[in-house]
């Protein structure tokens, strides 16, 4: 075994969109790998300080979509080009908007699924950036990515996952089993 000292090496991470609207109306979007559940109806995610964070501190509603294989290139300029520098970057990546049914808050239409937030809590809020607990309001899921029970079908999306320790995206794969039964083998 070889050791390494402490990174921000936690595996898999998600790449997720944060879509806001900036104080004029134009939708604003970040590219954020640092976030997870909280629990059954929240979401957390770390954030630095960006236009995002601006637009947060002054409506507390989001949206958070899920990166894919085919959203990579636009989903990575979101998160390498930021909004205070480039006022309209959604223009450049060709996303379609359409504003949020259940938040103030733009749905970018090329993500499979997109969940709609609003922020519950603020922990830790200094200059450089806050932990963001959000509430999960609804999810959007174009239908093309539904399972035959109707449910979001995560094999079909074709997400990508950050790898931190190369600075690269990786397609998630399939479905290799099932959770809370594959264990009982071993029973």
């Amino acid at each position: 075994m070889k050791n390494f000292q402490p990174r921000a090496w936690l595996l898999p991470q998600p790449v997720l969109i944060i879509g806001t609207y900036d104080a004029d109306g134009t939708p604003n979007a970040m590219n954020a790998a640092w976030g997870g559940q909280w629990d059954m109806h929240d979401i957390m995610i770390s954030l630095g300080s960006h236009a995002t964070t601006d637009n947060l501190n002054r409506n507390g509603e989001f949206t958070l979509a899920f990166a894919t294989s085919d959203t990579l290139v636009a989903s990575d300029f979101v998160g390498i080009v930021s909004g205070r520098k480039c006022h309209d970057k959604i223009a450049k990546t060709g996303w379609n908007v359409v504003k949020g049914e259940h938040v103030d808050a733009p749905v970018f239409d090329v993500f499979p699924m997109t969940m709609e937030c609003r922020v519950k809590e603020k922990i830790n809020e200094s200059p450089s950036g806050f932990f963001l607990i959000a509430e999960i309001v609804n999810i959007v899921c174009d239908e093309k990515y539904l399972a035959a029970d109707g449910k979001p079908d995560v094999e079909k999306m074709k997400l990508i996952t950050f790898d931190p320790v190369h600075n690269g995206y990786i397609a998630l794969g399939e479905r290799v089993g099932d959770a809370f039964s594959a264990g009982a083998a071993l029973k």
